[in-house]
């Protein structure tokens, strides 16, 4: 897992760490030692922790003009023990919709497996986009299961062509609008 890093080709339009309204404003990063791991496993040192053990990220991209974000995750999504969903709307999500962001984009091919407790996180924080929406793009088939079988789904849009995107050869306007006319078509 130590070799999995974030995506990095977006860095000339993007970084968080040079973002004063990111969580992760002036993160300083160490390439030469690992400090975040997963269980047994390290994990590369672009990753951000949040506050969760089992469960990092990587904001790739915000527009807070047209606010939206695209976050990119590795790790177990582990509501039941960590409380993920928790630390990331306290940490993070809150901080970004105080700054006009009401568009998610989870990237959660690296997520290995989603834990369930309760649901009044996602319901929260679906309620405080409004007008937005949130997308799971790319999560593993057994993943979208388990979010499924929890009724996550209702709150993060899941299926069709956001569980096949191609994003990686995308610039984030293009992720973005394509998320975004795969959301409009469900709605209408």
């Amino acid at each position: 897992m130590h070799e999995i890093e974030p995506y990095y080709r977006w860095r000339d339009d993007y970084i968080a760490s040079e973002d004063e309204y990111s969580p992760f404003y002036a993160t300083q990063y160490n390439e030469f030692e690992y400090d975040k791991q997963i269980y047994n496993y390290l994990l590369h040192p672009q990753w951000d922790s949040f506050g969760s053990n089992t469960l990092y990220l990587k904001i790739l991209f915000v527009d807070y003009d047209r606010g939206y974000t695209i976050i990119e995750f590795i790790g177990e999504w582990n509501d039941a023990i960590n409380n993920d969903i928790m630390l990331m709307k306290r940490e993070l999500f809150e901080l970004m919709i105080d700054q006009g962001v009401n568009k998610f984009i989870l990237i959660g091919e690296n997520v290995l497996n989603f834990h369930f407790s309760d649901d009044n996180y996602y319901e929260e924080w679906f309620q405080e986009v409004e007008d937005g929406w949130i997308a799971g793009v790319n999560f593993q088939d057994h993943v979208i299961g388990e979010f499924k079988k929890s009724n996550i789904d209702y709150y993060i849009n899941f299926g069709g062509e956001l569980d096949e995107l191609n994003w990686r050869s995308l610039k984030p306007v293009q992720v973005f609008k394509k998320v975004e006319e795969q959301l409009t078509k469900r709605l209408n």
